[in-house]
């Protein structure tokens, strides 16, 4: 530890910033209390609830998105990567934070995702305009996705950081939750996608209010220390006068792309296809492979966000607890990669059950939130490592990883899955004629050539006597039926599109199986990877070191009290 001596606490300008001015100048000259450091906490979190919110609502009426505007899947694919390729330019240019500070970067990101989402998309008519409102959603996002964990790290010493980042994970995960929540609550009452949109923006705007007036962040010199306990809050205000700021920044990136930051970040990236998977096209995965309804399939989606929800919480405060990462992660890859064999299982069975399906959803979002909550921790404890100024620096990559790897995946996604626009476009209404018909569709499809041949030699009216073999063949109740122009348009279109629709429908099970396969391995990964993070396996190591450390600040503060005049 440093012998040198500080003044007791920083000299800050703050007193002067009136309420106005606090709408931009939102830096703290000191450590927050408790009371108000878990206030800031919660405002971070609840925004990044929202912006999440506003980014996914899309995947809960892609079905109805893709029909209405007459998008194929792979369009729509396409946006999302362009998206995510943007988002990930945007997080890298994020590391900017460590200079310019980042509560103001989610303030007002808050702001410009909560005006598209009310008033941009819901007026769109057409895909290329949907596309280019949600390319900028991307942007935003991706600039937020890296100042709102800086910030839960700014304001969450290392002994509670895996609580904290299993609260901040909360925001895309309970973003999801709320996504399922409110459209599987409200679809049947307004069944038009740009209600979920309108709802979702409303929403957005009032949360950005409660952050431009509340959301503040910790002047540089305070943030830019590494503070193990609550215990260091009065060490590192004294030390806060004379840090060297401009060393502390000094070559950002050099110092924090080495090959265990990347490689640690690049795991977590792949671990989390599965979710991402999950956000975007589950709702179409359980609707066109699974035969559930929207509402169903979002339904079933409640049941993967609130066990993930409830994991990161308890994971984060088991950690703190035993003052450990690293077990929890190990354990909580195993148990996600067990549970994603059961979806690759389970994929091809279409008569798999609700309960069975949401039963499989759970063990996912079980461990992977005992996962993520700890590599969070885990991440940015080790990016301190290099400097503790630097920590947006370091999420930086891993945001950037994160997009890039997504933008990629989803790049591919379309060339493995491409079976679904058929069933997007034409197999609602495909089912619902096959429903109608399904009194005479076994005899039509057994006399199928047979009428074919009618209908191709007489277009118009049919002779009595063929009109007469045609009962014979087909029986007079059938034959009745096939003169009704609504039952002919019916069997038009199962004629015409119900043989792709069929072809497709029988090709989507395999295919969506060869995807999560790709799921599965990018969780295999990550789990050699979890050596590469910094901290120890024990439980007993862990809290020597704790003690070591509560020592050393003992006796620095001590020397310092020598030092100060009387």
């Amino acid at each position: 530890m440093s012998t040198a001596t500080y003044d007791t606490a920083p000299t800050g300008n703050s007193a002067g910033v009136n309420p106005v001015q606090r709408l931009w100048r939102r830096e703290l000259e000191h450590y927050p209390e408790e009371g108000r450091r878990f206030f800031l906490l919660g405002v971070v979190v609840l925004a990044t609830v929202i912006l999440y919110y506003e980014n996914y609502i899309g995947g809960a009426v892609a079905t109805q998105l893709l029909s209405d505007l007459h998008m194929s899947f792979g369009y729509y694919v396409h946006i999302l990567v362009v998206a995510n390729a943007v988002g990930a330019v945007a997080s890298l240019a994020a590391g900017l934070s460590d200079r310019v500070g980042r509560a103001n970067l989610v303030a007002y990101g808050l702001l410009i995702t909560g005006a598209i989402t009310l008033f941009a998309i819901p007026h769109v008519h057409s895909k290329f305009a949907l596309g280019v409102w949600t390319v900028l959603l991307g942007v935003v996002e991706g600039i937020i996705l890296v100042a709102t964990p800086a910030l839960v790290r700014d304001f969450s010493p290392q002994l509670g950081r895996a609580s904290a980042m299993g609260f901040w994970t909360l925001g895309p995960v309970v973003g999801s939750l709320v996504v399922s929540q409110v459209s599987s609550h409200t679809l049947k009452a307004h069944p038009d996608w740009q209600y979920q949109f309108k709802l979702c923006g409303v929403v957005g705007l009032v949360v950005w209010l409660l952050a431009l007036v509340f959301l503040r962040e910790l002047a540089p010199r305070i943030r830019d220390q590494l503070m193990v306990s609550l215990n260091d809050r009065a060490l590192i205000e004294a030390r806060a006068k004379g840090l060297d700021l401009e060393a502390a920044l000094a070559r950002p990136w050099q110092r924090v792309l080495t090959p265990g930051i990347i490689a640690s970040a690049l795991s977590i990236s792949v671990f989390l296809l599965g979710y991402y998977t999950a956000v975007a096209f589950f709702p179409i995965f359980f609707q066109t492979v699974q035969g559930f309804t929207a509402d169903q399939a979002n339904g079933l989606l409640n049941y993967y966000w609130a066990s993930n929800a409830v994991s990161l919480i308890v994971a984060g405060a088991l950690s703190d607890r035993l003052r450990v990462r690293k077990p929890f992660m190990l354990v909580g890859g195993i148990g996600a990669a067990v549970f994603s064999i059961l979806i690759y299982n389970r994929t091809t069975h279409t008569d798999t059950s609700y309960r069975a399906w949401a039963i499989i959803l759970m063990g996912v979002g079980i461990y992977g939130g005992l996962a993520f909550a700890t590599w969070m921790a885990s991440f940015t404890e080790t990016v301190e490592e290099k400097s503790p100024a630097l920590i947006a620096h370091g999420l930086a990559v891993w945001g950037w990883l994160l997009r890039v790897v997504v933008a990629v995946s989803f790049l591919v996604l379309p060339l493995v899955i491409n079976s679904v626009t058929p069933l997007v476009e034409n197999g609602a209404e495909v089912k619902a004629a096959a429903a109608r018909q399904a009194d005479i569709l076994p005899t039509v499809l057994a006399h199928k050539d047979f009428l074919n041949g009618i209908s191709a030699k007489y277009p118009g009216a049919v002779p009595d006597d063929v009109a007469k073999t045609v009962v014979e063949t087909v029986g007079a109740p059938v034959a009745i039926k096939l003169q009704d122009p609504a039952v002919k348009k019916d069997l038009a279109l199962l004629g015409s599109t119900g043989t792709k629709v069929q072809a497709a429908q029988a090709k989507s099970p395999k295919q969506w199986r060869h995807w999560f396969l790709i799921c599965l391995l990018g969780q295999i990964v990550f789990l050699p990877m979890v050596f590469l993070l910094s901290g120890p396996w024990s439980v007993r190591k862990a809290r020597q070191q704790a003690e070591e450390h509560e020592r050393a600040v003992a006796e620095e503060m001590a020397r310092l009290r020598v030092a100060q005049p009387a």
